[in-house]
Order: structure tokens, then sequence, then C-alpha cells
């Protein structure tokens, strides 16, 4: 039987990312590749893929599951990886899943941890870590914040895999289980203010 080959990518954050894992979750070989940017993503995302297929010398038919970050960040920029998951998923008839990028984060690390990502606005986004499962992710105000207790990751803190890898090898582990369909993972309202204008009057034909 061949060893899963796991397809990860996020472009939750001011980058396009994307990892192939093959082998074990602890182990095996990958395949990285990330550009920063700050927009674009919903036009490099399927390039860069290829790209990352061939220089490991496979194709997308070979792939045996889809991880994808979730978010929280960039509103269009989780839309974009979870859409393109959804449908890679759906075309290659292989398991979906999301992966948060908090989770992805503190993949790896040693518990207890506190994952702290700036949310701008002079929030962050928060949560913990615990040897016995994660707590609930939240924002908070950044002066809020406070000292926390034991070790941080995120931005300012600890790191451990780039976030494609970690994100593939949780995925990984997941595989075989019953997992919910990948949708943005938010923890505030969307930036886009709803129209001004009036909706169009819809009129009644069967009326006249």
């Amino acid at each position: 039987m061949r060893p899963d080959l796991i397809l990860a990518f996020d472009t939750s954050a001011a980058h396009c990312a994307a990892a192939l894992l093959l082998g074990s979750q602890n182990d095996g070989r990958v395949w990285l590749k990330t550009e920063a940017m700050e927009k674009g993503q919903a036009e490099r995302l399927m390039p860069l893929i290829s790209d990352l297929l061939a220089e490991a010398g496979v194709v997308l038919a070979d792939v045996t599951a889809i991880g994808v970050g979730t978010g929280p960040g960039n509103f269009t920029g989780v839309r974009i990886a979870v859409a393109a998951a959804r449908g890679l998923a759906l075309g290659l008839g292989v398991p979906a899943i999301g992966v948060t990028r908090l989770e992805a984060l503190a993949y790896a690390l040693p518990r207890p941890v506190t994952v702290i990502e700036d949310a701008r606005r002079g929030e962050a986004y928060v949560q913990r870590f615990e040897i016995d499962g994660p707590g609930v992710a939240r924002i908070v105000a950044a002066e809020a914040l406070g000292a926390v207790e034991g070790a941080v990751a995120g931005q300012d803190g600890l790191h451990s895999l780039p976030i494609a890898e970690a994100i593939a090898r949780i995925a990984l582990g997941r595989l075989g289980t019953v997992q919910p369909r990948p949708a943005p993972f938010y923890l505030r309202g969307a930036d886009a203010a709803p129209p001004s204008d009036p909706p169009p009057v819809i009129l009644d034909l069967a009326a006249s």
C-alpha cells in the first residue's frame, strides 16, 4: 500500500504557503513553498501548488488528502484557501481537513503553551493549549492580555514548523476520522460594510 501524500496550503496571512507530506505524521518527506504577498493569493495559489507537485515528482491524482488553513486571519485569504481545498477534494475524491492557524502554530510545541497572534486594530487572537487539549480561541484587546503563564507561541513567541507543514502533519493525524467540511474560522465580524444603496425593486409580473 502506497504511503499517504498530503497536500496542505494556507493563505490566511500575507503569504501563499503550500506543503506536501509523504509518509508518517512525525516523520516522512516534506516539500515546501512559501511566498510573501499582501494580495494576489487567488491567482498564485494553484501555480504554486503545480510548482510544488513538479518539484516532488508527483501529480494531483497522487494526493490522498487535502489540509487547509482555516484562519483566523485575512477574510479574503481564508476564503480563497477553503474554497480551493473544497474544490480540489471534490474533484480528486479525497477528504479535505481544516486546521486553524492557532493549532498549526502550537503543533509539536511542549504543553502548556499559549498562542498569541496579532489581530490588528489593537487586538490579538489567543488560544491556550493544555496537556489534555486546547482551550477556547478568542480575540482580546492587546492591552488586556496581561501576563501569560508558561510558554508563548505565535508571532513574537516560540515557533514550531512552517505553517503549511504543520497543517499537513495535523491533517495526516486526522486522516481516517470523521471531519467536518472545512469552513472559515473567524473570530471577528467581516470587515466589509453592507451596501448603502437600497436593494432593487422586485417586479411581480404575474400581477401586471
